[in-house]
């Protein structure tokens, strides 16, 4: 019976690390990853690719924060609140763009440290993030009561949508 509080504690961690990837900014952070992975092909080793991710990712999720502060002052209705209640708050609502960025980033460090081919840990990096928005179509149609055709459809076409506008991001950097 002592398993019973520690299965509980990490189920409620396991559904809390989902609703970060399954939030808008979770979703959109994906998005955004596997798009400046697929234009970082454009730099020599997945060192530089690497540097670029974590860089551009951390500008927009400042650029995320910061939007928060602002439109969290100009709303009267939810009376005044002191800059740091209004900074915590915008960096915990938007800390999805950064926990998007964290598997593809540690799959391009293997191949920065060399412990897998840089080839294939690009490769993979680039993959992660159509695969986990597979995993939130499916999770999200299965929490949704649909059966299983109905759970693959979801993954199926939000990795689709998904990849479409990864594209859409790509062509108009």
């Amino acid at each position: 019976m002592t398993d019973v509080p520690e299965t509980h504690g990490m189920r409620h961690h396991a559904r809390r690390l989902m609703s970060t990837y399954t939030g808008e900014h979770g979703v959109y952070g994906l998005v955004l990853v596997t798009a400046l992975i697929a234009i970082g092909d454009d730099y020599d080793n997945d060192a530089e690719v690497l540097g670029y991710v974590i860089g551009t990712m951390i500008v927009f999720w400042l650029a995320h924060v910061y939007a928060g502060i602002v439109a969290a002052g100009s709303h009267p209705e939810l009376g005044p609140k002191p800059f740091s209640h209004r900074l915590a708050h915008s960096a915990r609502h938007s800390v999805g763009m950064l926990v998007a960025m964290l598997p593809p980033a540690f799959l391009l460090l293997l191949g920065v440290v060399g412990l897998v081919d840089e080839d294939d840990a690009y490769a993979a990096a680039l993959l992660t993030g159509l695969l986990v928005l597979g995993l939130i179509g499916w999770a999200n149609a299965r929490r949704n009561g649909r059966r299983w055709p109905l759970q693959i459809l979801g993954a199926l076409s939000t990795i689709s949508l998904g990849a479409l506008v990864i594209l859409l991001s790509i062509l108009v950097h």
